[in-house]
């Protein structure tokens, strides 16, 4: 084949492949303590030696001749969103680094940068619509509010106006961002034999928990808008590179006859 068409196809997948997570990153743009994934490419190059063997022979045969390019994306965990003030007593807020840990499925550890509470048919909490807090805290049937402190500690506010201690938060951090892999639901799950830091908020690089509160995605618009731009330029510069080699190809065979 044409190495113009094989670099050109590469182009085009890696291409295709980062429009498709900016586009995610601007679906999101609205999304609680969403995190962007930026876009990084690398150039392949290939460099083939004299076969020793008749396997090294078709296995160069068989590769790309040309090179390339490869694209990787890499979620922004670290880079915290803006804390918008809702004043509802069950949305929370990270202030800094960590996740809150929900009990997902069959026991599977999920991790959760805050949002919308709410009190499940068991009388736990649970992040809306999600799972319940691994924390399992039980909120009493005649509780009116709650009240969160900023290192995690619940209280309910019972009938008589007594506050009880119900619980507390706790927040878990990550060793990597690798050890994270999104869902898409605003929950996280660990990576294969990835291993979490336990801490209590506020304290041992651990943020604060912050009640009344929602962390706004943090893709920015303009930014995200112009990158799309520059992709979409760039897709069209590499389909122009495999119709050019299309009309060298016709070319050539027009000549040849």
């Amino acid at each position: 084949m044409n190495g113009a068409y094989e670099v050109g196809a590469v182009a085009l997948r890696a291409h295709q492949r980062a429009l498709e997570t900016h586009a995610n990153n601007v679906a999101n743009i609205n999304t609680p303590s969403f995190k962007r994934a930026e876009v990084q490419f690398s150039e392949i190059v290939t460099t083939q030696g004299n076969p020793t063997s008749e396997n090294e022979r078709l296995a160069q045969q068989s590769a790309a001749q040309n090179g390339g390019v490869r694209m990787t994306t890499r979620t922004m965990f670290s880079d915290h969103g803006e804390l918008q003030a809702t004043g509802s007593s069950l949305d929370i807020a990270i202030d800094g680094s960590g996740f809150i840990e929900l009990m997902g499925p069959d026991g599977e550890s999920l991790l959760w940068r805050g949002g919308k509470l709410e009190i499940d048919r068991d009388r736990f909490l649970a992040a809306q619509g999600l799972a319940p807090l691994q924390a399992m805290i039980s909120v009493p049937e005649d509780a009116r509010s709650l009240w969160i402190e900023i290192d995690g500690t619940v209280q309910a506010e019972i009938e008589d106006g007594e506050l009880l201690d119900i619980g507390q938060i706790m927040l878990v951090r990550q060793q990597s961002d690798d050890d994270l892999i999104p869902m898409g639901t605003g929950q996280y799950r660990m990576a294969e034999n990835a291993r979490l830091l336990d801490g209590v908020p506020g304290e041992d690089g651990a943020g604060f928990i912050r009640q009344g509160m929602i962390e706004q995605s943090n893709v920015e618009m303009t930014e995200a808008m112009v990158e799309m731009l520059i992709l979409q330029r760039a897709f069209a510069a590499s389909a122009q590179v495999i119709q050019t080699a299309d009309q060298v190809a016709s070319i050539t065979n027009s000549l040849s006859r």
